[in-house]
């Protein structure tokens, strides 16, 4: 990536952290780019910073550890992610770092610097990973992703669409409810409660922490207008096209489905209507007279 693209990303990291973060007041959080210590590095102070680990040690990571048990190659240069990640504690003098299990090897390597450079002790703490809504690791590539800027009434849809057993997951590592109220849904569910209610509950609560108590409830009744009484939202986001377009082209333009491959996909697999026709033909073109297209079981769009 481009340096441009990198400070683009990091505009929307920083959008969506602010739901969490305040990076306003006169206390507030700081962002920094570690392109103002590591940019600075000569090739020997590199070697001299990687005389701090052995080839052993970095081994001993359990991606590295099954890529050679699958016969697959580690490029030199990957070694050398864990040991810039882990001089980035260094240089921010890090007395805590905060980070997903997939990170413990990079942040044990700070860990590891802070002692050996600066004769300090750094804490580590791990938090476990959210999986995605059907159990794999969360990914837009998999399209299994809950984004904390998603709209209400999908952020709602999404919550509703997750495997049963992750309800509770979900509960402890994206609510603020408190383990007793966890608990408890947790002894319903055993008890035979209808998962969906619990899930609907959850759904509920995740929206009000992201938006509001308002759009959470409009959310929910806009959930059961279009899945319980088979209608369709009240309000329907439109999309202005001149003349005939492929839908395709117009799908991925309008921000509904990421890719011309995924919504092809969809088309063959039933999962694209236009005014509740199923399109067969996924080189279909389209004229706007106020069409709804609908993608998936949530998604809708108006062509104007």
């Amino acid at each position: 990536m481009t340096r441009e693209q990198v400070l683009g990303s990091a505009k929307t990291y920083k959008d969506q952290a602010s739901k969490f973060i305040d990076f306003d007041s006169k206390n507030a959080a700081e962002i920094r780019y570690n392109s103002e210590w590591l940019d600075k590095m000569t090739f020997k102070e590199v070697i001299e910073l990687a005389a701090n680990f052995t080839v052993q040690q970095m081994l001993e990571r359990d991606m590295f550890e099954r890529r050679i048990a699958e016969e697959k190659p580690i490029h030199l240069h990957e070694f050398l992610y864990p040991l810039m990640q882990g001089y980035d504690a260094v240089a921010l003098e890090a007395d805590v770092q905060i980070g997903g299990t997939d990170q413990t090897f990079n942040m044990l390597a700070g860990r590891q610097l802070n002692r050996q450079l600066k004769n300090k002790t750094m804490v580590v703490i791990t938090t476990p990973l959210l999986e995605g809504t059907d159990g794999r690791k969360m990914s837009k590539s998999y399209n299994n992703y809950i984004g904390v800027s998603d709209e209400p009434f999908d952020m709602f849809g999404k919550v509703m669409s997750m495997k049963d057993e992750l309800i509770i997951t979900y509960l402890i590592l994206a609510t603020d409810l408190p383990a007793d109220q966890i608990r408890k849904y947790e002894k319903d569910l055993e008890q035979g409660a209808n998962p969906r209610d619990i899930k609907a509950k959850l759904a509920h609560q995740i929206v009000k922490e992201m938006h509001n108590e308002d759009e959470a409830k409009k959310a929910a009744e806009e959930f059961d207008k279009v899945f319980k009484e088979k209608g369709k939202p009240t309000d329907i986001p439109e999309f202005k096209i001149e003349g005939k377009r492929k839908l395709v082209d117009v799908l991925v333009e309008a921000g509904v489905v990421n890719s011309k491959n995924e919504v092809r996909r969809l088309i063959v697999q039933g999962g694209v209507k236009v005014d509740d026709k199923v399109v067969e033909d996924i080189d279909l073109e389209i004229e706007p007279k106020g069409q709804v297209v609908q993608v998936g079981k949530r998604r809708f769009l108006k062509l104007i």
